[in-house]
């Protein structure tokens, strides 16, 4: 079954735009095919990155000098 989908307009510059039909050919899949998995991609990455930070809230919070010796303890520094 295909997503519902909505008609949006966008602007590319034309090498990137050349790029994108070229590859759209190439791989035999539609432009909107190949932008929609982008986006998606690119929102996924967000979704984790904010998954993190929410894990990680109750973190103890550490000052800047203890975070540079922490650093320095474990040889990083």
């Amino acid at each position: 079954m295909q997503a519902e989908t909505t008609r949006a307009t966008i602007y590319l510059e034309k090498n990137l735009h050349k790029a994108l039909r070229l590859k759209a050919a190439d791989s035999r899949r539609s432009i909107s095919e190949i932008v929609s998995d982008a986006v998606r991609e690119s929102l996924r990455e967000d979704e984790e990155d904010l998954a993190i930070i929410a894990e990680r809230a109750n973190d103890k919070r550490l000052s800047y000098s203890e975070f540079i010796a922490k650093l320095k303890a474990d040889g990083t520094l």
